[in-house]
């Protein structure tokens, strides 16, 4: 059910924020959708299934979010103009569980509400046993441009390892089904899996590019405490990952998909092209300001960050009786800003600007490029961006520039 919310400070009941928006800063929407078939093992989001959903009901779900759009544009509409949604992403979960027609019903809140831009981008995430032609079309109809895919591997027995229940030739279907909308494709995959050897991840690895998705995401399997997957662990029924096996399998991921015409700009990520990176993920790591809609769902305006209670049924009833779903909020200061700011813009390609650095962290530039960590080209033109060991060792990078 996903970890613990940080700590903060307290919301007022009417979940009203003291600042003032910027008109131009860029606005994005997410939405989430918290139901799964089944509880993956190695997943800490705040996601429930069936049994576990007492006191909250899936088909009243949509209804529920949508109080929440209506309570967002009051809050909003006190504070500054409102601004249309230059992005909306629907995460999970599982967002396809649900009709197609509840998510467009959420889709048109959200427009109606606050306007979408026409050229937005409009994600929603999804299981591949979960798409289907008429999914996809009526996806596309409600105004859907992009599916991204959770494919997690290509081999039936690392996708046993994660849980994953569908079966590798579902991804295909998925895919076609998509396609045959006109909606643009991206496939997460998920790599050091128990089990998983570096032929196995090669094997998914070629198994993605053939299908020509626009977009991909590779992810380390990481362990979250109070997940099936780190109780495992602990009782020695599985092992750690493998932190060499995994760097061996991000490099291996580079080559592969970088000789297929995919181009790295985030530490994870890879796009055909500019104009298919995601441009709701790339709002977070720049700073945007967006909503998130749902239990347990964060938000950021104008530098202030909430977050929603978790569980479905507590957030259905703050809703039901007036009041902010919002838990807690903090407003980190300049020192947090320029920390945060650091951590997220160094691991995209376009990289940080060194004059944003403080002394410190300017004077640790000539020795993270001796190391390899940085190119140096990029530094000579005012820029912190990092090579393909600085990504393996980024964590490293950051506290160099920041301590």
């Amino acid at each position: 059910m996903g970890s613990a919310l940080p700590l903060g400070e307290p919301v007022p009941r009417d979940g009203s924020l003291e600042v003032a928006i910027d008109p131009t800063a860029q606005f994005g929407v997410y939405l989430h959708v918290p139901f799964c078939r089944v509880r993956c093992g190695y997943c800490d989001f705040n996601t429930y299934t069936a049994d576990e959903l007492r006191g909250a009901r899936q088909d009243q779900y949509a209804d529920t979010l949508l109080r929440e759009v209506q309570h967002a544009r009051h809050v909003l509409s006190d504070i500054g103009p409102i601004r249309p949604a230059a992005t909306v992403f629907f995460g999970g979960g599982t967002p396809t569980l649900l009709p197609p027609g509840d998510l467009a019903r959420m889709l048109d809140g959200v427009r109606a509400a606050f306007g979408v831009q026409p050229d937005a981008e409009v994600s929603v995430e999804a299981n591949p046993d979960t798409v289907t032609d008429a999914t996809a079309t009526a996806l596309a109809a409600a105004g859907v441009t992009r599916l991204s895919i959770g494919m997690q591997s290509a081999v039936p027995h690392v996708l046993a390892a994660l849980d994953r229940t569908h079966a590798p030739a579902n991804v295909r279907t998925a895919v076609e089904a998509a396609r045959g909308a006109g909606l643009d494709v991206s496939l997460d995959l998920i790599y050091g899996a128990p089990g998983e050897s570096l032929e196995d991840w090669r094997t998914s690895l070629e198994a993605t590019v053939l299908l020509e998705p626009d977009h991909i995401s590779a992810y380390a399997l990481i362990v979250e405490e109070g997940t099936k997957l780190a109780r495992q662990i602990r009782r020695g029924e599985v092992v750690t990952p493998d932190d060499d096996l995994q760097a061996d399998m991000y490099e291996l991921a580079d080559d592969l998909l970088g000789s297929a015409g995919y181009e790295w700009y985030e530490v994870s990520n890879w796009a055909r092209d500019a104009a298919h990176r995601s441009r709701h993920n790339m709002a977070y790591w720049q700073g945007a300001d967006w909503w998130g809609f749902g239990p347990g769902a964060h938000s950021h305006i104008a530098g202030v960050r909430f977050w929603n209670v978790k569980h479905p049924a507590a957030y259905a009833q703050r809703l039901a009786a007036g009041e902010s779903p919002a838990a807690a909020r903090e407003r980190p200061d300049a020192a947090a800003s320029a920390l945060e700011s650091v951590l997220l813009r160094t691991r995209v390609r376009e990289g940080l600007p060194i004059s944003e650095l403080r002394g410190e962290g300017r004077h640790a530039i000539a020795a993270l490029i001796a190391d390899g960590l940085i190119e140096g080209s990029a530094a000579v033109h005012g820029r912190v961006v990092l090579t393909r060991q600085g990504r393996l060792l980024a964590d490293a990078v950051v506290r160099a520039l920041t301590d």
